[in-house]
């Protein structure tokens, strides 16, 4: 309890009951989570300043002591009141930015020994419970962290792709390896992208008959067709649908050579 028997030697011709043993003790607790003392009473005073030490005529009212604190910083300002109440004393803090309160009873004869008062060594009893309970139930709580910081934290959570084990992996994996295309010119490559649309596999619902099956003419209709299409009219790798006899000597008869039965036949 470093610090507190200082104050209490600066004071303690001024005690004369337990109460003012026990806001001594508060007064301890408040200067070192931050805070010094201004004045007395519910009001500002234009001499106030800050101190550590209690100020003059602190414990001039047996039954109501009013302190009034400010943070170092200047950021915060608290009024803390104590009312005597037979045996008990009852502290009331309330912070005039937040406007929050809070309030501490405590039974005196449980942490002061009034047989010795001007002894520091043994006026006190229990006061490490005594202090625990002054910085859990009445001194103002650590400020929750701001919104502003805690979505920072999502986002930088959300940046790593392994932090959220539902989220779906892309489809392809970033890899030097080039994937395994299948053979356009295979006998069953027709219709593949049909069967499995996102597999990026080749054909489709045009079927290419250069490209459907064995025994395959070795055609190149990008090279044109003689008499028929000049060379480029077919992009190379293009599918492409013959219209006409694929190869000049192609062998049995032009399937094309004669017209269909009963076709000048208007009823039919």
């Amino acid at each position: 309890m470093a610090g507190l028997e200082l104050l209490y030697s600066c004071v303690a011709g001024s005690i004369t009951c337990p109460q003012d043993v026990v806001v001594c003790f508060v007064h301890w607790e408040i200067v070192k989570s931050g805070y010094k003392c201004l004045g007395l009473g519910d009001e500002p005073r234009s001499g106030d300043k800050k101190s550590e030490l209690l100020p003059t005529g602190w414990n001039g009212s047996k039954e109501l002591y009013t302190l009034r604190y400010k943070s170092n910083d200047d950021k915060s300002n608290f009024l803390v009141k104590a009312i005597t109440v037979d045996s008990t004393l009852i502290f009331n803090l309330m912070d005039s930015a937040t406007e929050q309160v809070s309030d501490l009873t405590m039974n005196v004869s449980d942490y002061v020994d009034a047989d010795h008062l001007q002894t520091f060594e043994s006026v006190f009893k229990n006061a490490e419970d005594l202090s625990q309970k002054v910085k859990r139930q009445l001194l103002p709580s650590v400020p929750a962290p701001r919104k502003e910081d805690k979505r920072s934290r999502e986002k930088s959570d959300d940046s790593q792709p392994d932090s959220d084990p539902l989220r779906i992996p892309t489809r392809h994996p970033q890899t030097n390896r080039q994937p395994n295309w299948p053979d356009p010119m295979a006998p069953f490559a027709a219709g593949g992208a049909d069967l499995d649309p996102f597999g990026g596999r080749g054909g489709g619902m045009i079927v290419d008959p250069l490209r459907a099956g064995y025994p395959r003419s070795g055609f190149d209709p990008s090279g044109g067709l003689p008499g028929i299409l000049p060379p480029g009219a077919v992009p190379p790798g293009a599918r492409f649908d013959p219209f006409g006899p694929v190869g000049r000597h192609r062998p049995g008869p032009d399937p094309d050579h004669m017209p269909p039965p009963g076709y000048d036949d208007m009823f039919m």
